[in-house]
């Protein structure tokens, strides 16, 4: 069988209490501190427990300090959040308490949060897998399927730092290609000595991590091959962080092309991005993740790097995602809601802000998203693909996150505080 290789924090470290407002010790760089007043979140404690009265939840450990994931296996094996400080810690991702509640199934999408959700592309087009042939690109018609939106996977196997998914399932495209699959997702924790091997860096006294992948791999198990002709799928892998003022998601880009002929960005998802939200610099996007302005971007595979992440200025948190790159140019599938002239030429990494549709109407969250995907999958019968997405939340040595925010993201903490 052949594999091609198609190679998120937003809260502050808390102490364990649980006044409205309350005095924390920040680590600095040279183990100084500096006291901070800022608004208590849940923490990770109350998020498990909330999660728990509605559904099941595996609870993976790091092995070597107090980072915790929840992953709910009835909403496609996803992470619904994490921590790196175990029970009383902050809690990283965004949950819709709300729908959760609730106990309602919607139309369109459930977007019950997570901080890594299994999705496929393409959204949109003429090999759009969210809508019926013929139907048009609106929000009326857009239908999330539901392998990857209301039903479970099944647990293969599962310990305290892993746990193993798998699900089979047919989609059909906007053109009427039929595609049997099987889904096969693993959920595991990483070692500090992770850090050291993706990030370069070695954590120091006062510094607490949470790091963890999703390796996401997906199969042809029908008899025909996938063309590219007729439509093709990938693995895309969205995270959701819980939104502030002064959180900005910081995207390094390949400044070495002519734009115009290779783009920077693509931000006409939603209409052009305002240039308060959306900052273009020498080689880095600083894009605004207040939950307040629903805009979304993305880079083209020329201009992609292999990290991307998000600081949040007032909680003092940084937040790296890694994925496995190729090595040799691929091509995208497409997601714009548009019958394409280039459906093959999508986006690799891509960043969503949420807010109001439109003015007076109820944002879906807020949140803000941090996406990578796969290549576009051109398997014969029984060939796959593997995506790997990892998430490293990052918070005390303030003088370490600006290294590591310097080397993989091109930017110092102060050039995203003041741009």
């Amino acid at each position: 069988m052949r594999n091609l290789e198609g190679v998120s924090l937003s809260r502050a470290f808390l102490l364990s209490l649980t006044l409205p407002s309350i005095l924390v010790l920040v680590t600095m760089g040279g183990c100084q501190t500096k006291v901070k007043e800022i608004e208590m979140p849940n923490t990770f404690g109350d998020d498990l427990q909330f999660l728990q009265e509605f559904t099941d939840v595996l609870l993976l450990e790091s092995p070597d300090g107090l980072g915790q994931v929840a992953v709910v296996p009835q909403w496609q094996g996803r992470v619904m959040t994490s921590t790196a400080g175990g029970p009383n810690g902050a809690s990283f991702g965004w949950i819709n308490y709300e729908l959760i509640r609730s106990g309602e199934l919607l139309p369109h999408i459930n977007a019950f949060g997570g901080e890594d959700r299994f999705w496929m592309g393409p959204e949109g087009g003429q090999y759009a897998i969210f809508f019926k042939a013929g139907d048009p690109f609106d929000l009326d018609h857009w239908q999330t399927p539901p392998v990857i939106d209301t039903e479970p996977f099944d647990i293969v196997s599962s310990s305290k730092e892993e746990v193993v998914f798998s699900r089979s399932a047919s989609l059909e495209n906007y053109s009427g290609s039929r595609f049997d699959l099987r889904i096969d997702r693993t959920i595991r924790m990483l070692p500090q000595t992770a850090l050291k091997e993706s990030l370069g860096v070695t954590l120091s006294e006062g510094c607490r991590f949470v790091a963890f992948e999703s390796i996401n791999t997906l199969t042809n198990t029908g008899e025909s091959a996938w063309a590219r002709d007729s439509g093709l799928l990938s693995i895309w892998i969205l995270g959701m962080y819980n939104p502030s003022p002064q959180t900005r998601v910081v995207i390094p880009y390949n400044p070495d092309l002519d734009p115009a002929t290779v783009p920077i960005v693509n931000d006409s998802y939603f209409g052009k991005v305002p240039g308060d939200r959306l900052k273009v610099l020498d080689d880095v996007l600083l894009f605004s993740a207040d939950g307040a302005y629903r805009s979304k971007i993305g880079l083209n595979p020329q201009r992609a790097q292999r990290f991307l992440g998000s600081w949040d200025a007032s909680g003092r948190a940084l937040t790296i995602v890694e994925y496995n790159q190729p090595s040799t140019e691929a091509e995208y599938v497409n997601s714009m809601w548009e019958i394409q002239e280039e459906p093959y030429k999508g986006d690799v990494v891509n960043s969503y802000n949420d807010g109001p549709p439109e003015p007076g109407a109820k944002p879906m969250g807020p949140f803000y998203e941090l996406e990578t995907s796969s290549p576009a999958a051109a398997l014969a019968p029984g060939d796959q693909i593997t995506h790997i997405h990892r998430t490293f939340h990052l918070l005390g040595d303030e003088s370490l996150m600006n290294e590591i925010a310097e080397n993989l993201l091109g930017v110092s903490l102060q050039e995203i505080e003041t741009n």
